[in-house]
């Protein structure tokens, strides 16, 4: 061989790597600054991930102290502040990371008129540093959406089919659970067993009115659950199995999840959860307990007109500054199952919801229903069927109504619809055009209206006032949908939203400001309380009973408000909702609450009870905490004055007096630089007096009469409508555990089985084409045999056979096949590696071929040294040799005499051979 040429060929080589090396380093570099710089311009661009700037914080610096002195005047400690409307406008304004140790900590927008509100039983969100998951669900009635916080903005992310969009559906079989796409498939072929269209039986009785009305729309069981609730009979592993709503949920959220997991690469826990915002308390509560069973922490349930106004306004940066009049935008979302309508304020860095309305019972599914009712009468006039008989059939003409609803949206010519095999081996077709279509729904058209006309009214505003009308939900692209809603406004409508991820992307939006992970953009979001909610308590006057509207309908939340009751025993306070013509819910109870450990006073007097009340993050109200302030009066010292204002009382009997003071903050759009809170103050008799500050003056009262007045704790008994008992909650989250792992060990046991079927095909493949010279002609005719019985095994005893079985089927294949594969793959890798072992010889011996031609690089090389390197060389040169021979008499059916690893060995050690030389001769 001619040593020179692969020398020079080496050479060549290693100088080319070296160029490419060079090169490679300079196009990274490059990359790296554009990069930097991109980052640099967008940073400026993005408004909902950036830096808080000085200039905002020495902007509200004002209000945070202020807000300080308010919370001081309401009594509020220090611990308390996370519950507060005050502070949760904080927390979503500023990311909490900044928050801490912060000298503008309290720093806020104008809204700094609620008092803190967030559920105890939601816990701040867990610090996970950089690699915390920022997650927003969209909790559809017929699809789901993800989206997630990234640097560079919000991402909706796919499930594992592509697609963005997961159905809301569970199908449980035999085995193992299937949800969403998969599930979706198995609408029809296992009907009884699949569950959808189950979002609007969160938090209702079974006898509820709702829930049979929708009994009659489902084609598979609705069965009353011991507590009373509405849950789902199906078969699960071989048995009947009920389940409750939430647990049906908790299982969709647990895909969700999963869904989210896979695509973040790391865990996900808190998130924040799309909900309708007509939801009533006993329904959010519902939803909560789902998101428990699935092993979310839901920062925030989010009603879906204000994630859409979040996702909408944050972006802008044209949006008028605080001082200025704000900017009035109409949201329009008509879903599947729901209509919903909220008009919300926007100034820069800021988000008010004024109203809301809605229409719970229109959306996309009423006029798929139509459609079914109207092609189901046609049917039964021309092919004689009766379709409703069949739920199969009913299904499929569902699915087919859905898709041609949505090509009329497109197309205003006759669109036709087919059907094969669609009953008694039938085939079907009829056709319908948009005209036709939007006579048919006329009716439904006309409840358009009436919710855009209410939330005008009730935000009091007119049609001049409203700067754009955003549409989002799968109906609103219905052109007669979009024709009424013009009409009325008598402007254009904007469809600069995506119509399907608008939720999703405002939920991943609220949740990034409520982590820690994120430092966001200052953006205060205030949302309102759909209904107006009302205490009422038992007093000792003619009447029994007293009563106090504590929250009005639309009021700002979260919000907290303090009430102060004098009572001599313990007494029960009982919320409800005033106007239950208003609800969508049968039941106008939200919970009755016991304030105990109630005692007169030491001198006979009624104790001054101190009630906290709150809608918090999650819309959902609660008292969340009682006190009762102690009188300490001092032996010899008269000069007490009045707490409060006991004097407008002085009239009023003594025995157990009931009075009730409302302590609230005004609204900050109202009287945002407020020094002083005003007071609203009801006796029984309905009166209502302005009083200063009252847990200022306590406060006062403490600081200059120490040990006078002490504030007590009191317990609370809280009975909720429809609440989860936490026993039951825990027993779903068990069983959700099992049945992931029952799905995780099925999962297993398929993969373990396609293996089988996998290796059968594949290695039957192979033996006619490239394993065909590498076996011979009795071990061909024995494998194929094996091959043949085991595929057959496959379809008949082994259909259904544990884990190892396969596991054990498929080494005993292995067995047979691995011997072939090994000869296969030595052929074909063996010239390969002789070949680089022979370059590596031939640049050793090029080496030491000049070291004896006295070659001045190589003068001070230990001639010991060298003559250790010639003699191995020689050695493998040898062993290359024998061993070929020996390999050369053999046949490709043969086991090779030497095998790759062992040339790559040999190789491997020429190389560090060659690097010592070449590192000496340099």
């Amino acid at each position: 061989m001619d040593f020179t040429l692969l020398i020079a060929t080496a050479a060549g080589a290693i100088v080319t790597l070296a160029a490419a090396a060079v090169a490679a380093l300079i196009v990274v570099k490059s990359l790296s600054s554009l990069k930097r710089t991109i980052r640099e311009k967008e940073s400026s661009k993005k408004i909902s991930f950036k830096t808080e700037t000085n200039r905002k914080r020495e902007t509200y610096k004002e209000l945070g102290e202020k807000d300080q002195e308010t919370r001081e005047e309401l009594g509020e400690k220090e611990q308390e502040t996370p519950e507060g409307n005050k502070e949760k406008q904080d927390s979503q304004t500023l990311p909490r990371r900044k928050r801490r140790g912060s000298p503008n900590s309290w720093s806020n927008s104008s809204e700094k008129d609620a008092v803190p509100a967030q559920e105890a039983s939601a816990p701040a969100p867990r610090r996970f540093g950089g690699g915390m998951s920022v997650v927003g669900i969209d909790l559809g009635f017929l699809n789901c959406y993800i989206a997630v916080a990234r640097s560079g903005g919000i991402e909706t992310i796919a499930n594992e089919y592509s697609d963005r969009c997961t159905p809301a559906c569970i199908s449980l079989g035999s085995r193992t659970r299937a949800i969403g796409n998969a599930a979706k498939s198995q609408i029809v072929t296992n009907v009884r067993n699949t569950i959808h269209g189950f979002k609007k039986l969160h938090g209702r009785s079974f006898d509820d009115p709702i829930v049979q009305t929708e009994r009659i729309r489902l084609p598979y069981e609705l069965q009353k659950m011991p507590n009373g609730s509405a849950g789902v009979k199906v078969r699960y592993l071989e048995e009947e199995r009920p389940f409750a709503i939430e647990q049906v949920t908790g299982m969709l959220l647990a895909k969700l999840k999963e869904t989210s997991e896979n695509a973040l690469k790391k865990p996900v826990a808190d998130c924040v959860i799309s909900i309708p915002s007509f939801f009533t308390d006993a329904e959010r509560r519902s939803v909560m307990a789902a998101a428990q069973v699935a092993g979310l922490n839901c920062l925030r349930l989010m009603n879906e007109t204000t994630a859409v106004a979040l996702a909408y306004g944050i972006y802008k940066q044209d949006l008028p500054p605080l001082d200025e009049k704000p900017r009035n935008v109409i949201f329009i979302d008509m879903g599947h199952s729901a209509y919903q309508v909220s008009v919300c304020a926007f100034n820069k860095g800021k988000l008010k919801v004024l109203a809301t309305t809605f229409d719970p019972y229109l959306g996309g599914r009423n006029f798929d229903e139509a459609l079914v009712d109207y092609f189901c009468e046609e049917f039964k006039t021309k092919y004689k069927i009766n379709v409703k008989e069949n739920s199969r059939a009913l299904l499929r003409l569902y699915q087919e109504c859905e898709k041609l609803k949505k090509l009329m949206s497109a197309n205003a010519s006759d669109l036709p619809l087919n059907i094969e095999c669609f009953m008694n081996d039938l085939d079907v077709s009829s056709k319908m055009n948009r005209a036709q279509f939007e006579q048919l729904c006329a009716s439904l058209f006309t409840r358009v209206e009436p919710p855009l006309k209410a939330v005008m009214e009730q935000a009091n505003l007119q049609r001049e006032d409203i700067s754009s009308i955003e549409i989002v939900g799968g109906a609103t692209r219905i052109p007669a949908v979009k024709e009424q809603i013009t009409k009325f406004f008598l402007k254009d409508i904007s469809t600069t939203l995506n119509a399907d991820e608008a939720v999703a992307r405002g939920c991943a939006l609220q949740c990034a400001i409520l982590s820690p992970a994120f430092k966001v953009r200052e953006f205060s979001i205030t949302d309102l309380v759909p209904y107006s909610i009302t205490l009422r308590w038992k007093t000792s006057f003619e009447d029994g009973t007293g009563e106090c509207e504590v929250f009005c309908k639309n009021h700002p939340a979260p919000f907290s408000k303090v009430i102060t009751f004098h009572k001599k025993e313990p007494f029960e306070l009982e919320a409800f909702y005033t106007n239950l013509h208003e609800v969508p819910y049968p039941d106008p109870r939200i919970g009755s609450f016991t304030i105990q450990n109630v005692f007169p006073q030491s001198d006979g007097d009624s104790s001054k009870v101190k009630v906290k009340v709150r809608v918090n993050i999650h819309g959902i109200f609660s008292v969340a905490s009682a006190s009762v302030i102690e009188k300490q009066n001092v032996e010899g010292d008269h000069s007490d004055a009045a707490m409060e204002t006991e004097a407008s009382f002085k009239n009023e009997s003594k025995d157990d007096v009931d009075k009730m003071q409302v302590d609230q903050e005004e609204e900050g759009h109202q009287k945002c630089h407020a020094e002083h809170t005003p007071e609203e103050e009801i006796d029984h008799t309905g009166t209502k007096t302005k009083s200063a500050p009252s847990d200022k003056q306590d406060r006062l009262n403490q600081t200059i009469k120490k040990g006078k007045v002490k504030s007590i704790d009191l317990p609370i008994q809280s009975s909720l409508c429809r609440q989860l008992g936490q026993d039951l909650l825990n027993s779903y989250i068990e069983n959700e555990g099992k049945m992931i792992m029952q799905d995780k060990l099925e999962k297993e046991r398929n993969d373990a089985k396609n293996a089988v079927e996998e290796y059968v095909y594949d290695f039957r493949d192979k033996l006619g084409t490239v394993y065909e010279k590498f076996i011979t002609q009795e071990d061909l005719n024995k494998l194929s045999a094996i091959l043949e019985d085991t595929e057959n095994w496959l379809y008949e005893e082994g259909e259904d056979q544990p884990k190892q079985i396969y596991v054990d089927k498929l080494q005993e294949l292995k067995k047979y096949g691995q011997p072939i594969q090994m000869r296969y793959m030595e052929h074909e890798e063996r010239p390969k590696a002789l070949n680089d072992l022979g370059k590596k010889i031939q640049l050793v011996m090029k080496v030491i071929e000049a070291y004896r031609n006295k070659d001045e690089r190589y003068d001070h090389l230990d001639p010991a040294e060298v003559e250790k390197v010639e003699k191995y060389i020689s050695e493998a040169m040898s062993w290359l040799n024998s061993k070929m021979n020996a390999q050369n008499k053999l046949s490709l059916t043969q086991d090779p005499v030497v095998k790759v690893s062992e040339i790559v060995a040999k190789s491997k050690v020429s190389k560090y051979k060659i690097l010592f030389l070449m590192g000496s001769g340099t």
